[in-house]
């Protein structure tokens, strides 16, 4: 029982800090919230807990502060998610609802989780790697060069241009235009190998080192990582969480700076069962990173998982209300991309 309580001391704390950012005091729990125990019993829950490492004393005569390993604990053990309103659900369903291509889309999205979070918010652009493919075009672009144009499921798109033998004949191009796009609408790059290896030997031997080249090329864009992109919006709410840091924001700052850092952070969260990952303090291994927290969470096209889209803030978060807006946004934007 008297970890249940303790555990409810510990909810109390990361409560009244995250709204009020002061330090809290026994004194405080008893006067705010109807624990049932007396004061002494809760000061020695919250020796219990500072023992135990999920809380700090800032300094002498201070109240307690959550640390790093008591918001995970609180993470781990919420169990409910702050939903959104009937009226933030219209919200965002009317605003991604206009957008009018995927880099619209994506814009939207980072512009809505920004200020629905106060946050900064991340999108990561579809990857090409899981995306399924709509569709394929070759396009001539002279006598020995070809443009290949390719559309995912997920609206993405992609070109490429590409040497050809000289004098290729239009119906061979027409021929293989339709056998690829029979071959790849709807697949994914791991699932390509063998309907692509079908579609060479399906050409005369004199033309099958020209189709080769052109899958080629299809295979190595779509199996790239360097184009791999984000989109960020809120960096200015930074400012306003300045007081959360312990000397600068700097560090924070440089680190969004580094895309590379982000993109690998989205890829590295494992998602757990209720689709949202979150990382806390110093589990981020990028130095810059280490007093914020990230909430992500995947979006799909087609029913599987294209990208992620995340939160990030100082780990003084609301993290049931971040969690319950990456959710929502991340499901609006499947449903918008499955369209």
């Amino acid at each position: 029982m008297s970890e249940d309580r303790r555990l409810e001391v510990l909810r109390a704390i990361v409560d009244d800090y995250v709204r009020t950012r002061e330090p809290v005091g026994s004194r405080t729990l008893v006067e705010r919230h109807r624990l049932n125990v007396s004061p002494a019993t809760i000061r020695n829950d919250m020796a219990a807990l500072e023992d135990a490492g999920l809380i700090a004393q800032p300094h002498t005569s201070a109240g307690r502060v959550p640390t790093d390993k008591g918001y995970r604990l609180f993470v781990d053990r919420l169990s409910q998610v702050k939903p959104l309103s009937p009226a933030e659900q219209r919200a965002i369903h009317a605003f991604l609802e206009d957008a009018v291509d995927l880099d619209d889309v994506v814009d939207r999205s980072v512009r809505l989780l920004a200020q629905l979070t106060h946050q900064v918010a991340v999108v990561q652009y579809p990857s090409l790697r899981r995306s399924a493919l709509r569709h394929l075009e070759l396009v001539p672009m002279a006598t020995d060069r070809l443009l290949m144009v390719i559309i995912t499921e997920a609206g993405r798109v992609e070109q490429r241009a590409l040497d050809v033998p000289e004098g290729v004949p239009e119906h061979t191009l027409g021929e293989l235009r339709a056998r690829l796009n029979a071959s790849v609408a709807g697949r994914r790059l791991a699932d390509l190998t063998e309907p692509l290896d079908q579609v060479v030997q399906a050409f005369p031997v004199a033309e099958q080192e020209f189709v080769r080249r052109v899958v080629r090329v299809l295979e190595e864009t779509l199996a790239e990582t360097t184009e791999e992109r984000i989109v960020m919006a809120g960096t200015a709410n930074l400012a306003r969480s300045g007081l959360d840091f312990a000397h600068t924001i700097r560090p924070v700052l440089e680190a969004l700076e580094e895309q590379v850092v982000l993109l690998n952070l989205l890829s590295e969260m494992a998602e757990d069962a209720a689709g949202v990952a979150v990382r806390i303090g110093h589990e981020n291994e990028h130095a810059g990173l280490a007093e914020t927290s990230i909430v992500a969470a995947s979006y799909a096209s087609g029913g599987q998982p294209v990208a992620r889209i995340g939160s990030l803030g100082p780990t003084r978060m609301d993290y049931a209300g971040t969690i319950s807006s990456v959710r929502a946004v991340a499901r609006y934007l499947s449903r918008i991309l499955a369209g």
